[in-house]
């Protein structure tokens, strides 16, 4: 438990300096998330850094992980999502499943922080590359994303609205972290 646990806050710690380069300007770029500019996708991750911390301590709702404004300092209200959710990891009890409302599941904590440790790795990478920003991330923490990748199940879930992820995408390349992305439907080519 206390390894994924500290894979995941150092997962969050990594993707901060990514998210510190966003300037407003910036907020209208096209990023990997089909039909998200990065406002979107920043709202999206600083929802789901919230959503996550509340679901850790008690049963919340979907609206819990609802997206939430960037305001005039998007780093700043990323950095405080952040912090709430490696807060409430840390404090968490080891025993108590968490309700994902999403999935209608209760979830072990060591799986709920692999699925937010995946998503904010990705969305990480997301935004880096839609600021047209080189992004590498350690060796353990890509394996760590990868094995979360390889367990999303691919199938017609995926087409539907609102999936948490796209559709497989082929791989042109045999890296972990390429393979991480193209499982979650990313393209590890994607330039904006």
């Amino acid at each position: 438990m206390q390894m994924i646990l500290e894979l995941h806050r150092r997962v969050v710690t990594a993707v901060g300096p990514i998210v510190g380069r966003v300037r407003p300007p910036d907020l209208a770029r096209p990023t990997p998330c089909a039909d998200w500019d990065v406002r979107a996708l920043l709202e999206h991750m600083i929802g789901q850094d919230h959503g996550f911390a509340a679901a850790i301590g008690t049963d919340v709702g979907r609206e819990a992980f609802a997206p939430r404004p960037v305001g005039s300092d998007p780093a700043a209200a990323h950095a405080a999502g952040a912090a709430a959710v490696v807060a409430a990891f840390a404090a968490a009890d080891p025993d108590r499943p968490v309700l994902l409302a999403e999935f209608g599941a209760r979830f072990p904590l060591a799986d709920v922080a692999g699925f937010h440790l995946v998503d904010t790795l990705v969305h990480g990478w997301d935004v880096g590359v839609a600021l047209g920003a080189p992004v590498e991330f350690d060796d353990d923490l890509v394996a760590a994303a990868l094995r979360v990748a390889e367990q999303v199940p691919a199938d017609a879930a995926r087409e539907a609205p609102g999936a948490p992820f796209a559709p497989p995408v082929p791989l042109r390349e045999a890296g972990s972290w390429e393979r991480t992305l193209a499982l979650l439907g990313r393209d590890p080519a994607w330039r904006p």
